[in-house]
């Protein structure tokens, strides 16, 4: 926590057990196949709510045990994002902070970055700058092309001599706070390089978006606050993702 205050980020080895892991990047693999039209950088906010398997595992105790650590016990999910960057073709992130982007008040807000596979900087691993999430919130600006996995980037020079890799192992968890500068190269490696970004807030943050309830909004621990959520999926053989305990969601 000590770390987390003074650099805007800390990292948790080994939060998920491989099978869990497993299961995650099986449902990756899924997800592409009934989305071909996504790329692997682009599963993201509307998916979520309906699909047992994603709330099952953003909901997971363990994840929602260290959630808790910043932002106290009545936990709800904002949004989550698959980022699977493939083999030689996988973009970059440019530099940004989340907290410009994000529609919420207060902006009290937590990212829990779930590595699904080993992530290094040959396949892009995430990368900030330590003790930048105690600037203000910069100003965005749009750019050209389709180099990068969003089209945006904070209107601020970094200097990346300060960046620290973030090199992960599977069901390893970085933590960051929604105000760090942070971003990751393109994947010119062989391998694929897949994490899921968790973003959870305490119950009284207010999702300012409209229309309500937000499409990825779900109450998850403690009690609900101010904001209206997404129903929890119920489970259906032959149209959702199989995987362990999905008969406790039927």
């Amino acid at each position: 926590m000590e770390k987390y205050e003074a650099d805007g980020y800390a990292i948790f080895p080994g939060v998920l057990d491989s099978e869990l892991v497993a299961e995650a990047d099986g449902h990756v693999r899924w997800l592409q196949e009934r989305h071909p039209g996504r790329s692997g950088e682009d599963l993201s906010t509307e998916l979520v709510a309906r699909d047992p398997f994603w709330v099952r595992l953003v909901s997971d105790g363990r994840l929602l045990d260290v959630a808790e650590r910043f932002i106290g016990p009545d936990i709800a999910l904002f949004a989550s994002h698959y980022i699977a960057k493939p083999p030689h073709t996988g973009k970059a992130v440019r530099w940004h902070q989340d907290g410009a982007f994000w529609p919420l008040d207060p902006m009290r807000v937590v990212t829990l970055w779930l590595s699904v596979d080993h992530s290094t900087p040959e396949n892009g691993c995430l990368r900030v700058i330590p003790g930048s999430h105690r600037e203000e919130l910069h100003a965005v600006r749009e750019l050209d092309g389709d180099d990068a996995v969003f089209n945006v980037e904070s209107d601020v020079a970094v200097d990346e001599s300060k960046a620290v890799d973030m090199v992960l192992r599977p069901g390893d968890v970085e933590v960051h706070h929604p105000g760090i500068m942070h971003g990751s190269n393109a994947n010119t490696s062989p391998h694929r390089r897949c994490g899921l970004t968790i973003r959870y807030i305490p119950t009284s943050t207010r999702i300012t978006a409209e229309p309500q309830p937000f499409p990825s909004a779900l109450l998850l621990r403690g009690e609900p606050g101010v904001n209206a959520y997404q129903p929890m999926p119920r489970y259906v053989e032959g149209e959702h993702y199989p995987f362990k305990g999905s008969a406790a969601w039927e």
